[in-house]
């Protein structure tokens, strides 16, 4: 029997007329598990890579990266929009302030393009990941629906979380060892390490704030 049933299971409560979905993409890893369940039920996401939140612009890069492996993988179209490296530093006043706009900037952005491009439903991969604060998630995520008259297509990913990350390691995609801001990245145990990686990836010294 499949490990990927929740899509299954959220469509046979809440029945759809659609089967194409605009699915914001935080990463590749956190993009795995919600790809494969849509696709086994019958659902094609398009991927959308936007994230200005992500810190430094070389980091942004990597995961796009990543997210482009996985959008060949699956022969999926991927959409990808690059902030400025002054936005990808949005200088607020800390991580709690910070994670609400990272949620809200980018949930209203996917259901603008959502709109746009004449999707009917949007969703984002962040509802996988058991470190997010999914209540907040639903509630933006709705209120950007109504804004644009869509469905937010508020499926719980969370049990997928682990096997997602075990397929991202089995297909060599890059896993993230912090969240994605300034700050997030700042308080890192790993931050030496992500450092040096970033200047090899990148070829050469970084700018980082201090």
């Amino acid at each position: 029997m499949s490990a990927f049933k929740q899509s299954k299971e959220y469509l046979a409560e809440n029945p759809a007329s659609w089967t194409e979905l605009f699915l914001h993409a935080c990463c590749g890893p956190c993009a795995e598990a919600p790809v494969l369940d849509l696709m086994e039920a019958g659902i094609k996401p398009t991927l959308y890579y936007f994230n200005p939140n992500i810190y430094p612009l070389e980091e942004w890069r990597r995961r796009h990266q990543a997210i482009e492996q996985l959008a060949e993988l699956r022969g999926l179209d991927l959409i990808a929009e690059q902030a400025s490296r002054e936005d990808l530093n949005l200088g607020l006043s800390g991580l709690p302030k910070q994670c609400q706009y990272c949620y809200q900037v980018r949930l209203k952005q996917a259901a603008l393009r959502a709109k746009e491009l004449g999707f009917k439903a949007f969703s984002t991969s962040l509802l996988v990941s058991p470190y997010q604060n999914r209540d907040y998630l639903l509630q933006l995520g709705r209120e950007a629906a109504a804004e644009y008259d869509l469905e937010f297509f508020a499926v719980d990913w969370r049990p997928l979380f682990r096997l997602g990350q075990k397929l991202a390691m089995e297909h060599g995609l890059y896993r993230q060892k912090y969240c994605a801001c300034y700050y997030s990245l700042a308080s890192s145990k790993w931050k030496d390490k992500i450092y040096r990686e970033l200047e090899d990836f990148a070829g050469g010294p970084i700018a980082i704030a201090e």
